[in-house]
């Protein structure tokens, strides 16, 4: 699977052709953290709903689902949280730890290198963050599986780009805006917590701006933060 990544922009590889592929699998994500990429990518700054949607938690155990560089974790191992950081790149996450050890956060962050459309953990997070995370088996499926590893009275906060029919005719290049597999609609999220296992507690829309290489880029987010009753 590909996890996840902390950039704000979309994550496009090339084939031979030119073309964009999106296989979100492990060659694809090791390709994406390649050196080249790392220092742009690591000095984004944090996504801005990490800190609206969990300030009135308490700090506990937290996953990063898809954690990228880290800055989503580091973020997390400031305000309290026990933090692991998991990633299928290893050249992310090795990029991860050296910035936790150079921030004085390494005795609260343990990052694991792990495919999570596959992955098995043997424990559950009181918080589980999702940002930006693309897996090869699809978006909602794999919002469904991390759920699963949110424990009962935590919290699963996804941070995903929005998918949107309109602006996908509105721009025919490739690069324009993120691929159709690594978005997903409110309605389509919100649809895996209506039982009564859980409590949708956010679900909005939200575009910005963001700067990335010199220039403004519009980015189309859903957000969605729901409760784990039982």
């Amino acid at each position: 699977m590909g996890t996840a990544h902390d950039d704000q922009t979309d994550a496009v590889a090339e084939n031979g052709g030119g073309q964009p592929v999106h296989q979100f699998d492990k060659t694809y994500w090791e390709s994406h953290w390649g050196a080249a990429e790392l220092s742009e990518r690591r000095s984004l700054p944090i996504h801005p709903y990490i800190p609206s949607e969990t300030a009135h938690l308490p700090a506990g155990t937290a996953l990063d689902a898809g954690c990228g560089t880290g800055t989503e974790a580091l973020w997390l191992a400031e305000q309290g949280w026990h933090v692991t950081g998991a990633d299928i790149s290893s050249a992310a996450l090795a990029t991860a730890a050296g910035r936790a050890a150079s921030a004085g956060l390494d005795d609260r962050i343990e990052w694991i290198e792990a495919d999570l459309a596959r992955w098995e953990p043997d424990r559950e997070w009181d918080l589980v963050v999702s940002s930006y995370a693309h897996a090869d088996i699809g978006q909602l499926a794999f919002y469904q599986r991390i759920a699963s590893w949110v424990a009962p009275g935590g919290t699963l906060l996804i941070i995903g780009h929005l998918h949107d029919q309109q602006a996908q005719h509105r721009h025919h290049a490739p690069t324009s805006g993120p691929p159709e597999e690594a978005t997903a609609a409110l309605a389509g999220i919100t649809s895996l917590f209506t039982g009564q296992a859980w409590r949708i507690d956010a679900a909005y829309e939200n575009t910005r701006t963001v700067h990335t290489r010199g220039e403004g880029m519009e980015l189309r987010d859903v957000i969605v933060r729901a409760h784990r009753l039982t």
